[in-house]
């Protein structure tokens, strides 16, 4: 595990491509903890595929057709994305069924902002601070 010093704590370094792959390598681990940057760079990653995954789906099939691919990824990616979510929500000692606030607009705009809080530094009620599936 690559740890360095911010503001006299440890944080862990998780980077883009570790990131997509503790996505789907802790597929359905709703427990356990996720750093800011494990949460962040899984977002972009799915991102960028996504945007990808479109555009093959308008070449091969142009607008008329519903993305059939991208339908694909979205589903592949669902529950992946709520664990992600989840153990982030750990990482600041809340229950990752706050993930329901997403139903309102107001909701979401709370958990971007948990989202974007430090982790805490100690054992909380979700476990150490130890990134979730790193060995």
């Amino acid at each position: 595990m690559t740890d360095t010093t911010i503001v006299g704590r440890e944080h862990r370094n998780v980077g883009f491509a570790e990131a997509f792959r503790l996505g789907f390598s802790n597929y359905a681990l709703f427990h356990g903890r996720s750093s800011r940057g494990a949460l962040w760079f899984w977002v972009l990653a799915t991102w960028i595929v996504s945007v990808i995954v479109s555009g093959v789906d308008y070449a091969l099939f142009g607008s008329s057709q519903p993305g059939i691919l991208s339908g694909i990824w979205s589903l592949a990616i669902l529950v992946p994305s709520y664990a992600v979510g989840a153990r982030r929500l750990h990482d600041i000692n809340r229950s990752g069924w706050w993930q329901l606030l997403v139903i309102s607009v107001i909701g979401i705009i709370v958990l971007i902002y948990w989202y974007c809080q430090p982790g805490q530094a100690q054992t909380n009620d979700f476990g150490p601070d130890v990134e979730a599936g790193k060995g």
